[in-house]
């Protein structure tokens, strides 16, 4: 169990504008709150030298296949320990999530349904059913507290890589990297999004949840697939297309789902899981996975590619063993562990400069 020197929350509850001012605070300084956490758990593993927590196992020697990667389903899991704070929120709000909603929205803040990972030893991961404020509730509300001196609910909820003590909700985090060494990047805008805003990451990124924003009924699981989220993710966040697929949607008609799936099919692209990690201010869990594309392929099915969207600003940059400054831990996590095994992935033309 990692040791944290914190302080409690024994302060009265913030008026709107005070606690409006910590939120801000805490959008204005995310990497140095993020490193200020990261020293808060000294003994926990790091993911590749970075930032980025784990445990034991959660990072295969080698990238896997993403068609390897199996995923369980339990329907009706042990509730978490840890569900929000005892304290913080301004008088008349029951959670953060709701405190978010009325004083700091961000454009994107929808409760949809989610999968919540309870158990993690690749090539098997385990999830179960919760809602997206669920993790807000713990997650930004902890990195809220940090960023204003106070430490009672990162202490409750104890070892971040325990996925029993709190909604560990799950993010698909994607490296798009051609063969020729160029990735997309992505400077997300605190204004836009409920995590990370101010910092670069790798993208797509998208929460791990069903496409609709109702639960599918009992036993209808297509939704709980990697590649599927990854699909939508790349709609909506390298082509700009909406997040709102409607009633009816059926994701094996969608036009754009058998066009890349039909690309990996003919291995014009390649896609594997890297491993997983918690973010240390935030407690996001990111599943991280990196995507192999011919420069042909790249050209055919992103020559649309966006420069902003609802998220932020996207950008090429060049794959060549460095991490941008402010990047997310599990962004410069994905880059770390995708340089190491570049050779196996087929990127040729890669190249670190030298550091002289």
């Amino acid at each position: 169990m990692p040791k944290a020197e914190l302080t409690p929350n024994a302060e009265p509850a913030p008026t709107e504008r005070e606690w409006r001012d910590g939120r801000a605070a805490l959008d204005a300084d995310r990497a140095g709150l993020g490193a200020r956490a990261s020293g808060l758990y000294p003994d926990v593993p790091r993911v590749a030298g970075t930032a980025l927590l784990c445990r034991d196992g959660w990072i295969p020697p080698r990238p896997l296949p993403l068609e390897s990667i199996r995923l369980e389903w339990d329907a009706s899991p042990v509730p978490p320990a840890v569900t929000g704070p005892a304290g913080g929120l301004p008088p008349g709000y029951r959670t953060y999530a709701d405190a978010m909603a009325a004083l700091a929205p961000p454009r994107v803040f929808e409760n949809r349904p989610a999968y919540r990972l309870l158990g993690a030893a690749p090539p098997v991961l385990r999830f179960g059913p919760a809602r997206y404020f669920d993790a807000v509730n713990v997650g930004e509300a902890a990195a809220h507290e940090l960023a204003v001196g106070g430490g009672a609910l990162r202490a409750r909820v104890g070892d971040p890589c325990d996925p029993a003590r709190r909604p560990a909700l799950t993010a698909v985090t994607t490296l798009t990297v051609t063969t020729s060494g160029t990735y997309v990047l992505h400077h997300r805008d605190a204004a836009r999004v409920a995590h990370g805003g101010g910092l670069r990451h790798v993208m797509p990124v998208g929460a791990f949840q069903p496409a609709g924003a109702s639960e599918p009924p009992a036993g209808e699981r297509d939704d709980l697939d990697l590649w599927r989220c990854m699909v939508r993710e790349y709609a909506e966040e390298l082509l700009g297309r909406g997040e709102d697929y409607g009633e009816g949607f059926v994701q094996d008609e969608w036009p754009w789902h058998r066009e890349l799936t039909a690309a990996r099919g003919r291995g014009e692209l390649r896609a594997w899981f890297l491993g997983l990690g918690v973010d240390p201010l935030s407690f996001a869990v990111d599943l991280l996975t990196v995507v192999v594309v011919r420069d042909e392929a790249f050209a055919r099915l992103f020559g649309d590619l966006v420069a902003v969207n609802e998220e932020g600003d996207v950008a090429l940059a060049p794959f060549e063993g460095t991490v941008p400054e402010r990047m997310q831990p599990a962004g410069a996590a994905a880059l770390e562990l995708a340089w190491r095994h570049r050779r196996g992935l087929g990127i040729r033309s890669a190249r670190r400069p030298s550091r002289g």
